[in-house]
């Protein structure tokens, strides 16, 4: 497994890198050998975040913790991941077994994201910007999609209308579709 730090508002120390490493260590059996795990420290108001993310067979395993102490923060991050990996590993052999996965659904896809500030209009400034591949899938593969990246909505193509639609999570706990007219 390699790893990328960096620290924002503070130092990424040697110390630190070492108890990242070790930490993670508990993931490597459940990951590929060649898997990148983007490691971000920040510090706030003596708050300590840390927030991992490892691209991982066209999926990116997040998480994003906060305690005053790294080692704490980094303890529940490897929780978090360890979850979603067993559970996005679950799903996989279950599909696996129902004969639906493809050869395609082990192989990798390089997400290329980009982070350029770009203003539209002088009241209206774009601050992030993100490119990505948008892949076919149907709406259950787009729900596992968005909760292993725990957003609130995913953008992705429908495999059976070939057309872009968006899941979303709603405040009682139920998933919407929004699909084109």
């Amino acid at each position: 497994m390699r790893f990328e730090f960096t620290g924002k508002n503070m130092a990424v120390t040697e110390a630190l890198k070492e108890l990242t490493i070790k930490k993670l260590s508990r993931l490597e059996k459940l990951l590929p050998n060649d898997a990148e795990a983007h490691v971000s420290f920040s510090e706030n108001r003596h708050q300590t975040t840390v927030e991992v993310s490892i691209p991982m067979h066209k999926r990116i395993l997040r998480a994003e913790t906060t305690d005053s102490d790294a080692s704490n923060c980094m303890d529940k991050a490897v929780d978090i991941l360890e979850r979603q990996v067993i559970k996005y590993k679950s799903r996989l052999r279950d599909r696996r077994r129902r004969s639906v996965a493809t050869s395609d659904e082990l192989s990798f896809l390089d997400m290329g994201e980009s982070e350029t500030p770009e203003a539209t209009t002088p009241e209206i400034v774009i601050t992030r910007s993100k490119r990505f591949a948008i892949k076919p899938m149907d709406t259950q593969e787009a729900v596992m999609e968005m909760e292993l990246l725990n957003h609130d909505f995913y953008v992705f193509r429908n495999s059976w209308t070939d057309e872009i639609n968006v899941i979303y999570k709603r405040n009682d706990g139920e998933y919407g579709l929004i699909e084109p007219q």
